[in-house]
């Protein structure tokens, strides 16, 4: 790839995508050399996950991770992608008000070279705050590992009714409230396809079925070098590759052509 030529992709672009029906291609990344690699087989978005909290950090959830820790690792990533758009997470408590959330995500979009910062739950307020001040904002509904500690274990969100009609009512919030891009995290598979059909900002899913605009998964999980017991939705795309970089691809080609996630990665 020529540097001069190569564009990041854009949030426009994203959206072009889901309206001609190209399925969305998303990995978590932690550092240069994994973005670099990550870049350079195609993948669509690079998600600097507060999941490093137990990828990198070792820590049991994502609660311990700071502010500071997410703007250092968003460097690393964006120092050393040309073409991949970058999404960074708010961590825990790093936006309890507007302002607050504000801070931060100036935090990583000027400091860090995010193009795009994620924060869970339905926050429509904060979003729309955000959106005011030229940030784009990508929310994340369904599992929220930021609220393990309310939920009390990782399981399937939005099983029954009145779950799914609050996940469902929730994602057309904060689509109305200016979110440019939304993540659904274990949910039953028609719940996300009737939420990604009623949307018209691009849904990814991770755990939520193949109906999803695009999908996302923690790079390690794809590697298999993760600490923790691989989560069922994921796949170990190491298996029947020769090297890093041909697993990598593999899980691009599998979403692109709709063949990740089966139902066996499903609920």
């Amino acid at each position: 790839m020529n540097h001069s030529t190569v564009k990041p992709l854009s949030v426009t672009d994203l959206s072009s995508m889901k309206q001609r029906g190209e399925k969305i291609s998303c990995l978590t990344a932690y550092d240069a050399s994994f973005s670099a690699l990550i870049d350079h087989v195609g993948i669509d978005i690079m998600l600097v996950g507060d999941s490093l909290g137990m990828t990198i950090q070792g820590h049991d959830t994502t609660l311990p991770v700071t502010i500071t820790d997410m703007i250092y690792h968003t460097q690393c990533v964006s120092r050393a992608r040309k073409r991949t758009f970058i999404i960074a997470d708010l961590p825990f408590m790093s936006y309890p008000t507007p302002i607050a959330a504000a801070e931060n995500a100036a935090k990583l979009i000027q400091l860090g070279g995010a193009q795009m910062i994620k924060l869970e739950g339905a926050k429509s307020n904060i979003v729309s705050f955000l959106v005011e001040q030229g940030i784009p904002v990508c929310g994340h509904l369904g599992l929220l590992p930021q609220h393990i500690n309310q939920l009390g274990n990782y399981t399937v969100q939005g099983k029954n009714t009145v779950e799914a009609e609050k996940i469902l009512a929730d994602a057309y919030q904060l689509e109305q409230s200016g979110a440019a891009l939304l993540v659904l995290e274990c949910i039953p598979a028609q719940l996300a396809k009737a939420i990604s059909m009623k949307l018209s900002i691009p849904v990814i899913g991770i755990g939520a079925g193949i109906d999803c605009d695009g999908q996302v998964l923690v790079l390690q999980d794809v590697l298999n070098i993760g600490i923790t017991k691989r989560p069922r939705f994921s796949k170990d795309f190491m298996r029947q590759a020769e090297n890093i970089e041909s697993a990598i691809s593999a899980y691009h080609q599998a979403v692109k052509q709709a063949q990740f996630p089966t139902n066996d990665h499903s609920f």
